[in-house]
């Protein structure tokens, strides 16, 4: 793993942090992958969302683990996983990074759970790996144009930078806390739930050697996710499609889901944004509990 000696600010009661390293030969540039384990029971992956990390999950966690063995990822070259040089940051790769988690763990009847970036995972892994995945809770789902963009205008201008030729790696190396702060608030109802010492452990991971580079080839990535959709008529486990109602997707990217997944089950969280596992993590542990 990377020389950069941080460990994480925030500790989730309960769980345990493990890693796993790559296969032999370095399969198109994979890395070590960290991810958080607590509880017992069948179990649950937690894929988390664009420029985060599986503390995203910290109020969810101890709230389900009760009920299952939870497994929160880092997904490849974000939170503590290994970053990569040359590494793919596009959505068949992410997804390749699930996909080890649960076969060199060997986990069967597994619930997929993703939010934004880490919904769209859930679904395609799902659709790759139908005889370990029991079920798929898809929280907005994140794939379609504009994304993080849609939130204000102050992300639209950070986007923009990021990716724009030449200066773009500057600015994705430059990440002051208020602004930040502000571009995660444009995914919340409540502005509140985004607490101080999650912005500094976010911030302190995004001072890793390299993680400009992952955070900018993430942003490059959104059409891939976008491309990914045309995978999810290829789940065969249940479905359950779960959208903020303040969330950046249209009622028509919505519906456009719902016409690839005609069986899928839909909820709508009332005055709720794009991080949910944030601001009202107890309607997705009521979620998720409920069928265990």
């Amino acid at each position: 793993m990377s020389s950069y000696d941080a460990r994480p600010t925030i500790h989730i009661p309960g769980t345990t942090s493990h890693t796993i390293a790559p296969r032999p030969g370095r399969h198109n540039g994979e890395g070590t992958l960290r991810y958080l384990k607590a509880g017992t029971g069948a179990p649950l992956v937690l894929l988390h969302t664009v420029r985060t990390q599986a503390e995203h999950f910290r109020h969810l966690i101890p709230l389900i683990s009760h009920q299952y063995t939870v497994y929160a990822l880092d997904l490849p070259g974000m939170g503590y996983s290994e970053i990569v040089p040359g590494a793919s940051y596009d959505e068949p790769a992410m997804r390749e990074g699930v996909k080890r988690l649960l076969t060199e763990l060997d986990l069967y009847d597994v619930t997929l759970a993703g939010e934004s970036m880490g919904a769209v995972l859930a679904l395609t892994t799902a659709a790759d790996l139908p005889e370990r995945v029991r079920r798929v809770v898809a929280v907005n789902t994140y794939d379609f144009r504009g994304g993080i963009a849609r939130s204000s205008f102050l992300a639209r201008v950070v986007v923009t930078g990021v990716l724009a030729p030449g200066v773009g790696p500057v600015i994705a190396g430059v990440e002051p806390k208020p602004v930040l702060r502000k571009v995660l608030q444009g995914g919340l109802g409540d502005k509140s739930a985004l607490r101080a010492d999650y912005v500094d452990e976010l911030l302190q991971v995004g001072g890793r050697p390299g993680y400009p580079t992952v955070a900018r080839a993430v942003y490059q990535a959104l059409p891939s996710l976008i491309a990914a959709r045309s995978q999810y008529p290829g789940v065969k486990a249940p479905v359950h499609l779960v959208y903020g109602e303040k969330d950046w997707s249209r009622p028509s990217d919505r519906e456009a889901n719902k016409r690839l997944l005609p069986a899928a089950e839909f909820t709508q969280v009332g005055n709720a944004g794009h991080f949910i596992a944030l601001e009202r993590p107890d309607v997705l542990a009521d979620l998720l509990n409920a069928v265990a």
